[in-house]
Formats: C-alpha cells, sequence, structure tokens
C-alpha cells in the first residue's frame, strides 16, 4: 500500500471502481503524476511523442502544444513558438 496518498483517497477509489486497493494505490498515484507535471515537463514529453510516434514536423508541433496547455490543469501563459522551443531545447 502506498503511504503517500491518503488511505481514505485510495478507499474511495477501490470502493467506487471494485478494484483492488494496490491497483487503486497504483490508479491515485498516475493521476496524481499526470496532475502535477509542470508546463515544462508537459512541453518536453509532448513534444518528444509528437516528434517520435507521429512524425510530426515542429512547424505542426508548436501550434499544437500551444492549444493543447489550454487544455491542462495548470494555468499556463499563452507561449510562443520561440518559447517553446527554448522549453524543450534549453
Amino acid at each position: 500500500m502506498d503511504e503517500t496518498y491518503p488511505q481514505d483517497l485510495i478507499g474511495n477509489v477501490a470502493a467506487s471502481t471494485g478494484l483492488p486497493e494496490a491497483t487503486a494505490s497504483r490508479v491515485v498515484a498516475d493521476v496524481a503524476a499526470y496532475f502535477g507535471e509542470t508546463v515544462d515537463e508537459f512541453v518536453r514529453r509532448r513534444h518528444a511523442e509528437l516528434q517520435d510516434k507521429t512524425k510530426k514536423r515542429n512547424d505542426d508541433i508548436w501550434p499544437q502544444l500551444a492549444a493543447e496547455l489550454h487544455g491542462r490543469r495548470f494555468r499556463a501563459e499563452e507561449l510562443s513558438e520561440r518559447q517553446l522551443r527554448r522549453i524543450v531545447y534549453g
């Protein structure tokens, strides 16, 4: 059992989904990691994914990254393509 997250949260996820508590604990950890990602971490990760998995070019990636930032849980200021490049390559 993961002691990092409140046991009542893990118990609630287990009860509401029917998952064993060990699996619910991993789900809670995965969700926390997803929402704990910083803007810079997100930009670097998504840039690599879009380049490697979809073979997109940077000219197509920068506008997509800028649009995706608006749908994330963190409030990100609007970033220019130059700022996005500096996060990835800086």
